[in-house]
C-alpha cells in the first residue's frame, strides 16, 4: 500500500510535465478517466462503491482541466458525476428516507418556470438555467446516491483521496506554469498567473480542499517515515500554491476545515490519545508559520497585506469581499421585491444588468437562492442545511463530518457552485460511517 501510494503521487505528477509539454493530452486524459470509470463500475457491478472513487477522482481533475483546456464544456464534470451517481444507483439502489432531496428538486421547478415566462429575447435561457442549476441538481443527484449509505472510515479516506491525486497535478501544473512567484506578484488582487492562468477562485478552492487533505492524510494514515516525508511535502506544495493564487476563500476554508477535524477528533479520542494533541497542535502550528514565513518572503510581504485588506501601498481597502457585496446587496433587494416566487431561475445576471447596471454572475448561492427561487428558496436551503445535523446524530464516527459541511458552506458562499466539488463533498456529510477497529494489531 505504502509504495503503491508513492506511485500514484509520481505518476500524477508525472501527468502534470506531460500536458504541460503537449496540452492537447489533457482533452485525452478528460476522456479517459470517465472512460476506464465507466469500465471498472460496470465490471464490478458497483459492489464497493466505485462510482463514489471515480466521481471523486473527477471532481479532484475538474479544475485542471479548466485550466489546461481539456473541459468539453463548464458542466462536463458534474454532468458526469450525475451520470455515475444514476449509475450507482441502478446497481445499488438508494435509501427510501433520501425523499428529502427528491422534495429539494421539487422546489427548483417554479424557479425554472418563473425564468422561462420572464426570460427576454436577448437570453440564452437554455444556458442560464444549466450554469445556475448544475451544481445544486449534482448536489440533490450525489445526496440521494449517499444518504446514510454504509462505509468505513477507511474508504471514506479512499475517497476523499481519489480528489487529493488529481490536486497533486494541479499543484505540479502550477509550478511549471510559474516557477518564480516573486516576478509576477505585484498588488494584492488575485493572482491569475500564480493560478495557472484560471480562475484564482476555483483553483484557491481546490488547493485549500487539497490543505485539508493532505493534512488529514498526514496525521492519520502516515506511519512509517517514508509516508510522513512525502505526505508532509505534499501538505507544503498544496498549501504554498494555495496561498499565492491569492484568493482568500479556499485556503481560509482549508483552515477552518483542518480545525474541525482536529475538534472531533479530539472529542473522539481516549484519554491517552488525547495527552498527545499537544504535539499534534504544536507541529500544526509551526508548519502553518513556517509556510506563511515563506510566502511572504516570496510575495515581499504582499500576501499579509492581502489578508488584512489592503492593497500593495498598505491602504484599507473599502470593499472586503472583491466586490462581492454588491452583487449581494442586488439580490437581497431582488429577493424583498419578488419574495414569493422570486426572479426565475438563472435570471440574476439579466435582472443585475437591468436594474443596477451590473453585469456579473452570482458568487454566493445562498443569495442566489433567496432572489431567483423566493420562498421555495427558502425553504431549499432549509433542507440543506438541516438534514446533515439530523443524521450527525446517530453517527458521530463520521470524523470528516464537520469539515466537509464546512468546506460546502463556506465555499457556496464565495465561489458558488461553480464546479462540482462542494456538491460532492455535502453529500460525503449524509454518509455513514465506521470506524473499524482491528481486533488485533495488524504486522
Amino acid at each position: 500500500m505504502k509504495k503503491s501510494y508513492v506511485y500514484l503521487v509520481m505518476i500524477h505528477a508525472l501527468i502534470a510535465f506531460a500536458v504541460f509539454v503537449i496540452p492537447f493530452l489533457s482533452k485525452i486524459y478528460a476522456i479517459l478517466v470517465p472512460a476506464i470509470g465507466l469500465y471498472v463500475v460496470v465490471k464490478k457491478q458497483n459492489k464497493n462503491n466505485e462510482v463514489l472513487l471515480v466521481a471523486a477522482y473527477m471532481v479532484g481533475f475538474e479544475v485542471f482541466l479548466r485550466m489546461t483546456g481539456g473541459n468539453f464544456n463548464n458542466e462536463f464534470v458534474k454532468i458526469s458525476v450525475i451520470m455515475f451517481m444514476l449509475l450507482g444507483m441502478i446497481y445499488s439502489n438508494f435509501s427510501t428516507n433520501a425523499f428529502i432531496f427528491w422534495i429539494f428538486l421539487l422546489i427548483l421547478i417554479p424557479g425554472i418556470l418563473i425564468a422561462v415566462a420572464m426570460a427576454n429575447f436577448n437570453t440564452d435561457i437554455k444556458k442560464a438555467l444549466v450554469f445556475n442549476l448544475s451544481g445544486p441538481v449534482c448536489l440533490a443527484i450525489c445526496s440521494i446516491y449517499m444518504f446514510k449509505r454504509s462505509i468505513l472510515f477507511s474508504e471514506l479516506q479512499n475517497i476523499i483521496m481519489a480528489v487529493g491525486f488529481p490536486i497533486i497535478t494541479t499543484t505540479i501544473y502550477l509550478f511549471l506554469y510559474n516557477p518564480s512567484v516573486k516576478d509576477v506578484v505585484t498588488g494584492t488582487q488575485s493572482n491569475f498567473e500564480t493560478s495557472g492562468g484560471f480562475g484564482p477562485n476555483q483553483v484557491s478552492t481546490i488547493l485549500g480542499f487539497g490543505i485539508f487533505i493532505f493534512f488529514a492524510q498526514l496525521i492519520l494514515f502516515s506511519k512509517s517515515k517514508k509516508m510522513i516525508f512525502t505526505n508532509g511535502v505534499l501538505l507544503i506544495f498544496v498549501s504554498y500554491r494555495g496561498i499565492v493564487t491569492f484568493s482568500r476563500g479556499g485556503v481560509i476554508t482549508g483552515v477552518i476545515m483542518i480545525i474541525c477535524l482536529l475538534f472531533l477528533l479530539y472529542n473522539f479520542s481516549s484519554p491517552k490519545g488525547k495527552s498527545k494533541f499537544t504535539a499534534v497542535f504544536i507541529l500544526t502550528a509551526l508548519m502553518g508559520i513556517g509556510i506563511w514565513t515563506y510566502t511572504s518572503l516570496q510575495t515581499g510581504g504582499l500576501i499579509e497585506k492581502r489578508y488584512a485588506n489592503k492593497d500593495a501601498a498598505g491602504r484599507t481597502k473599502k470593499d472586503r469581499l472583491g466586490g462581492r457585496e454588491r452583487i449581494i446587496d442586488t439580490e437581497l433587494k431582488l429577493f424583498i421585491d419578488n419574495p414569493i416566487l422570486g426572479i426565475g431561475a438563472g435570471m440574476g445576471t439579466q435582472a443585475r444588468k437591468e436594474l443596477f447596471g451590473m453585469e456579473a454572475a452570482s458568487h454566493n448561492e445562498i443569495s442566489r437562492m433567496l432572489s431567483e427561487h423566493g420562498l421555495f428558496g427558502i425553504f431549499g436551503l432549509l433542507i440543506l442545511f438541516v438534514t446533515p445535523f439530523i443524521l450527525y446524530f446517530d453517527n458521530k464516527q463520521h470524523l470528516y463530518f464537520l469539515s466537509f459541511y464546512v468546506f460546502w458552506l463556506l465555499t457556496i458562499n464565495h465561489a458558488a457552485m461553480r464546479t462540482a466539488a462542494p456538491a460532492f463533498v455535502y453529500a460525503l456529510t449524509l454518509l455513514s460511517v465506521k470506524v473499524k477497529i482491528p481486533e488485533k494489531p495488524e504486522d
